[in-house]
């Protein structure tokens, strides 16, 4: 079974977050999603590394991060990104987020106003509405949930957490990504971040989205069940001259089920040998949706 540890500690607020940061080069922050943590995003983190320097942590209430109870939501999270930024002194980096990952990227160029050089969507929640019936079950009914045995509890994530895949994932990855759910703080930290997911977030700034200049490049799972590719499309449409790539035989687990086509799409645009144009786009930021076969 793989392991998985981020080694360092910072307050945020009064709160732990528990970062890394690997590598050497221009600067590479990774933003993880839910209900997963950094260590999903590791077959990014490790093969960027050797380009970048990479810095990746989990989010509040998530991973490895402080899970005791308070706001977690996306309300909450991209105020814990800009404070990292902060801490590690960045001002323009490029930047990667998947799942709400990709909304607090957002939310933290759009609302904070930190700039980044380049921006990487993976399948993002960044279109209203959106939200499962177990999300709007669980919201209505949280203490309900946070109290069922641990034996349901773990049968609940296992389910839950399959959904997202297109192919099975390996077992023992799978009880990696389950980890952090499990225990009695685990269990109630589970339940809190889906009663705290609130399209509102999202409503905030999906009306800026047009007002992005920076180049932008979106992933997306062909297969992915929980958000469907036509949000993608639509995302892709209302961000001026971003660029969609298509990774087929992938759900929206493309991280961990097709983390080699990722890379390959990937590493030409965060590139810091990639040409600028008078606009600050690197070539090929215009163009159209591509399916990568």
């Amino acid at each position: 079974m793989e392991s998985w540890n981020l080694p360092a500690t910072t307050d945020v607020a009064g709160r732990r977050v528990r970062y890394g940061v690997m590598g050497a080069g221009p600067s590479l922050v990774v933003v993880h999603g839910t209900p997963w943590s950094s260590f999903n995003m590791r077959h990014l983190i490790q093969a960027f590394s050797e380009t970048h320097t990479v810095y990746y942590y989990d989010l509040i209430g998530y991973g490895q991060s402080d899970k005791s109870p308070g706001d977690v939501s996306l309300g909450i999270q991209n105020q814990v990104l800009a404070r990292l930024l902060d801490h590690w002194e960045l001002t323009c980096p490029a930047i990667l987020g998947h799942d709400f990952g990709g909304t607090t990227v957002l939310r933290t160029h759009l609302i904070n106003g930190r700039d980044f050089s380049k921006i990487v969507l993976i399948d993002p929640v960044a279109i209203s509405p959106w939200g499962s019936p177990f999300f709007r079950h669980v919201r209505a009914h949280e203490a309900a949930f946070a109290g069922v045995p641990d034996y349901i509890h773990d049968a609940i994530v296992k389910a839950y957490v399959a959904t997202a895949a297109y192919t099975p994932l390996d077992e023992a990855i799978l009880a990696m990504t389950l980890r952090p759910w499990s225990g009695a703080d685990g269990k109630a930290a589970f339940y809190r971040q889906i009663a705290q997911a609130d399209p509102a977030y999202t409503d905030a700034v999906q009306p800026l989205y047009g007002q992005i200049v920076r180049p932008v490049l979106i992933l997306w799972g062909r297969e992915d069940a929980w958000i469907p590719l036509e949000r993608g499309e639509m995302l892709h449409r209302m961000i001026p001259g971003a660029r969609l790539e298509v990774i087929p035989d992938a759900g929206h687990l493309v991280i961990e089920e097709q983390p080699r086509r990722l890379i390959e799409q990937i590493r030409p645009f965060i590139s810091p040998a990639a040409t600028d144009g008078p606009d600050g786009a690197s070539d090929g930021r215009q163009g159209p949706s591509i399916e990568t076969r």
